[in-house]
């Protein structure tokens, strides 16, 4: 049986000319209304190990991405604070895509327009993988941080809504 040829985003092409070690994970039945947590639940992963990326603009008209456990919520006040801005709100979905080339859903770390300074929520140093999107909806990467910091540069701080 001939296997199936997966078509590759743009950010899994990115990922392999830098020869960096990833899994991809497919959910056809994802739609852009399925919630983060829902994915994670249907690919059978922790979903505090999947990760959304949030795009957010600063006061001072900076972009910033965030990627934080598709359960929580990101704490404006402590994400601007670790970029060292005064304030950020989110991105419009409008925006997205002729800001990131990605779509609300499909938005991945790797591959955006430019790159934009990133932070990942700190817990992702507490697993050997995160996921992260792929670039499309319903993909996902499975990455170390190790091999996601050979094609994005980030820093890690605590960026989530205190429960």
């Amino acid at each position: 049986m001939a296997k199936e040829k997966i078509e590759k985003t743009n950010a899994m092409r990115i990922l392999d000319k830098a020869k960096v070690h990833y899994l991809h994970h497919y959910w056809e039945k994802a739609t852009g209304q399925h919630t983060g947590v829902e994915l994670a639940n249907a690919l059978g992963q922790d979903s505090a190990q999947v990760f959304k990326t949030l795009v957010t603009v600063a006061k001072s008209g900076e972009h910033y991405v965030f990627l934080i456990p598709v359960a929580e919520e990101l704490d404006l006040k402590k994400a601007a604070s670790a970029v060292g801005e005064k304030s950020i709100s989110m991105c419009k979905s409008k925006e997205l895509l002729s800001l990131t080339g990605y779509i609300h859903g499909g938005c991945s770390p790797v591959g955006m327009k430019k790159l934009f300074r990133t932070t990942i929520h700190k817990t992702a140093q507490n697993f050997p993988v995160i996921l992260c999107s792929a670039g499309k909806i319903g993909h996902q990467l499975e990455i170390s941080l190790e091999e996601l910091e050979k094609v994005i540069p980030f820093q890690l701080a605590d960026i989530i809504v205190s429960h």
